[in-house]
């Protein structure tokens, strides 16, 4: 049983460092708004390429995040 919850934690570890990145990878949403003021302008190709890694950044950021509740509650049940 020790093994299986030491194995575990190892586990939460990793998820929860994983969701730090990909969390601190991800581009504010008050980008936008900040850029328009103060005049920074980006190209429309530039955009685009940014907003579909933000999606992927987005998408990881929710399985990531599940697989870490998922872990947690296992944790504790053990």
């Amino acid at each position: 049983m020790d093994v299986l919850k030491t194995v575990i934690t190892v586990l939460e570890v990793i998820a929860s460092l994983a969701l730090i990145l990909v969390v601190l990878f991800q581009s504010g949403k008050e980008a936008g708004l900040s850029g328009v003021i103060s005049g920074n302008s980006d190209s429309y190709l530039s955009k685009n390429k940014r907003a579909g890694l933000d999606r992927k950044l987005a998408s990881a950021t929710k399985w990531v995040a599940l697989a870490w509740v998922l872990l947690t509650l296992s944790l504790s049940l053990i």
